[in-house]
């Protein structure tokens, strides 16, 4: 053999040396542990996996949605059903208690998400400071978060409570009697009582979040402003936060999809009260559906209806106005 035929022979691959010079190459076996990819599975396998989740998202989930949407041009009430047109629509824009819970809810949706993320992230640069006792506070801050609703507004009603609350006692303590109120009876206080109750409950997932979000800083970015002799006040200002940007932006409209429908909390507390100071809209339509004697869920429904649009509507707002000021900033 010559020495240009023995190098093209031993620079074949196995199953190309074995075969002749004219032989095509037989594929290479497939070692029997190799999976399959899972991009090239069958319809029919996807269909068995997805179905399930389909399923349980179409009955649980898109239906009730459909039904709700339909139930609003119907006056229900029992087992009849009349059509009536755009009419529960129109009457929605004359109701002023509707309005009202319409404020409450985007004073919750606007104003406390901002208290609840610029408290947990307080907490987690506290951490980051190395507090003294860290890792008790770590767990501490976040124990509210593992509390029930229920558990939550209980433990708060006894601290706003006017004769015994914690909140009216330690007034009294500092000769600041003159401020102790009946602080969820009063409607001046009201509101702002739940949505401090609400920022102490989820305070502790957002510190969760921005600490994680601060480790995962570039380090190098870090050590250059301490050489720099950059204080914690400008390091904060000009490194910390515009790097947490995305994160915190992220916190606020997750808090601010919550605010929008939320129910428990109110409910347990206020139920509305008083004087509708802390009426929600979401608990404007668990009341005109079965707590108060209209029954009638077809208006309700049409309360449920707008509701949908406006918060998916917000929701789009938000990620675009983000969007384009990332754009605008990078």
């Amino acid at each position: 053999m010559t020495p240009e035929a023995r190098v093209s022979q031993e620079g074949r691959p196995a199953g190309l040396a074995a075969a002749g010079p004219g032989t095509a190459a037989a594929p290479r076996a497939r070692a029997p542990g190799h999976l399959a990819d899972p991009r090239r599975t069958s319809g029919l396998v996807l269909a068995v996996f997805i179905a399930p989740a389909l399923l349980i998202y179409a009955g649980l989930t898109a239906y009730p949605a459909f039904r709700t949407i339909f139930d609003s041009f119907y006056t229900i009430e029992g087992l009849e059903r009349v059509p009536v047109g755009l009419a529960n629509y129109r009457a929605l824009l004359a109701d002023e208690t509707f309005w009202i819970a319409v404020r409450n809810t985007f004073v919750w949706a606007f104003v406390a998400p901002l208290l609840d993320v610029a408290t947990g992230l307080l907490l987690a640069l506290a951490l980051y400071a190395g507090v003294p006792f860290g890792r008790f506070l770590r767990v501490a801050w976040f124990a509210p978060v593992l509390l029930s609703y229920v558990v939550v507004a209980i433990l708060w009603m006894w601290l706003y409570n006017y004769d015994w609350g914690v909140v009216n006692v330690a007034l009294r303590g500092l000769g600041l009697g003159a401020l102790t109120r009946s602080w969820l009876g009063d409607p001046s206080t009201a509101l702002a009582a739940l949505i401090v109750t609400h920022a102490w409950k989820w305070a502790g997932f957002n510190m969760v979040v921005c600490l994680a979000a601060i480790h995962s800083l570039p380090s190098e970015v870090l050590e250059a402003s301490e050489l720099d002799n950059c204080g914690w006040g400008a390091k904060l200002r000009h490194i910390i936060v515009p790097m947490l940007r995305p994160t915190l932006l992220n916190l606020y409209v997750l808090a601010f999809i919550g605010k929008m429908k939320v129910f428990d909390l109110v409910w347990i507390m206020t139920g509305g009260g008083p004087l509708w100071a802390t009426e929600t809209v979401s608990t404007y339509v668990y009341k005109r559906a079965f707590n108060w004697n209209t029954f009638d869920l077809g208006y309700p429904s049409a309360i449920a209806t707008v509701w949908f649009g406006v918060v998916c509507a917000a929701v789009i707002l938000l990620n675009r106005v983000f969007r384009a000021r990332e754009r605008l900033e990078y």
